[in-house]
């Protein structure tokens, strides 16, 4: 067995460097090796001693007491042992009762960041799962140069090796599979000459800047249309059409339209941002979705008869129950069949239709929302959830562009989702998936 352990050791040097253990037999070799070096520290001291006992031993004649007495000072002397040193000794032994020991493997996989442990050579000496799994190979052995290969990555891992003690960051990007950012730190491992690289992921808070500042331009941009073109109105309406009644009522219904799209603008983002305060709807009461829909498509005949649509709600006399807000799920689906109005008039008609189904043990709810419009290209699907993102030449710019928006925060929430299928030509269908009460 210890062959065995003496053979594993000399596989894996770098790693036994840096382990740390509890066992009896490695704390007793600890204690030992502290013991010599203190042997050797202190020589000169323990030279001392012994002298001065032999000059004891002679000025009391040969005495047996004064001998008995140099050699306890002798002792004494000798077993001085610094604070410090007594400290580190029992640092390297577990506390009793608790598990045999732990390794620097273990520590590093309990650090829920990718962590690297590289040498002097830039070798990786240990990564945790999180580095493998976010960067793949980066068993021990491989060159941490070779692997990261972006030029911010070169300059790090060289200062570092080259300031030794100082800790050195720099951000490091990765565009494959996914975007993901990150803030990567490397110090010196004390009293070692290995080196350990962490990587801080700053995904999410850079997705979070780029979508405030992209929310603001595109909030500015919304108001700032409306309010210049009701500006323009007043000052004409004040200067040369004055006195022209037919054009003072024609700017005016104007205007009133232009308000009347700014207050929808307004009461949306104030939807967006109640409903991103609370991503996840927690329970609630029990919401017949049949009888939601039914009311919704009550409210949008005349919109469906100014448009030239006939709506068909092919949902049947079912009880569809789900648990939710019905306020919120009543937004859904009167965003949904409003848009297939407005989009899909082309096509003549708006299908509703619903089924359920088992997944497991659980059961969904799944209504689907069909239009027989021009449809929606295939890149632009994945993006028409996105706050005022509008496909041109269809018509979208009369919205305010944060419909479908509302509608995947509030499927979200009821711990649901929004699937989107189109094909140009052919209209396009939107199918809101629900879990069953």
């Amino acid at each position: 067995m210890a062959a065995h352990q003496q053979q594993h050791d000399v596989q894996k040097p770098a790693q036994a460097r840096i382990s740390v253990t509890s066992s009896d037999s490695e704390g007793k070799e600890g204690l030992r090796r502290q013991f010599s070096s203190l042997l050797k520290e202190r020589g000169w001291l323990l030279a001392a001693a012994f002298a001065a006992m032999l000059v004891l031993h002679l000025a009391g004649g040969g005495s047996l007491l004064v001998l008995v007495a140099a050699i306890l000072v002798f002792l004494a002397v000798a077993m001085v042992v610094p604070v410090r040193k007594a400290e580190l000794g029992v640092a390297a032994r577990a506390a009793p009762g608790s598990n045999s020991g732990f390794t620097a493997e273990s520590l590093a996989a309990a650090v829920a960041d990718p962590l690297i442990v590289f040498d002097q050579r830039g070798v990786v000496v240990l990564a945790n799962p999180a580095a493998l799994g976010a960067f793949g190979d980066v068993d021990p052995g491989i060159s941490l140069p070779l692997k990261f290969r972006t030029p911010e990555m070169q300059q790090l891992i060289g200062r570092a090796l080259e300031t030794g003690e100082r800790a050195v960051s720099a951000e490091y990007s990765e565009r494959v599979p996914i975007e993901r950012n990150y803030l990567v730190s490397c110090t010196a491992i004390g009293g070692t000459s290995l080196f350990v690289m962490v990587f801080k992921d700053q995904s999410e808070s850079r997705r979070i800047d780029r979508m405030r500042a992209d929310f603001i331009a595109n909030a500015s941009h919304e108001l700032r249309t409306p309010l210049a073109s009701i500006a323009g109105f007043i000052e004409t309406l004040r200067g040369p059409a004055k006195d022209d009644a037919g054009a003072r009522e024609q700017f005016l219904q104007i205007m009133q339209n232009q308000t009347s799209r700014m207050a929808r603008l307004i009461n949306d983002l104030l939807s967006l941002s109640r409903l991103e305060m609370r991503a996840l709807r927690m329970g609630g009461a029990k919401v017949d979705l049949r009888a939601v829909i039914d009311s919704v498509v009550d409210s949008l005949q005349p919109l469906a008869s100014d448009s030239g649509v006939d709506i068909e709600n092919r949902i049947g006399e079912a009880r569809m129950e789900v648990a939710g807000d019905r306020d919120e799920l009543y937004q859904v689906f009167e965003n949904l069949i409003e848009n297939a109005c407005k989009y899909g008039r082309s096509g003549g008609k708006v299908v509703i239709s619903a089924a359920s189904k088992k997944i497991g043990p659980a059961e969904e709810i799944s209504v689907e929302v069909r239009d027989f419009g021009p449809g929606i290209a295939e890149e632009h699907i994945p993006r028409v959830t996105e706050r005022f993102y509008r496909i041109d030449g269809n018509g979208s710019l009369k919205g305010t562009g944060l419909g479908l928006a509302i509608v995947k925060h509030i499927v979200t929430r009821h711990r649901g989702r929004l699937v989107i299928s189109s094909s140009l030509g052919e209209g396009s269908a939107f199918t809101v998936h629900l879990p069953a009460e």
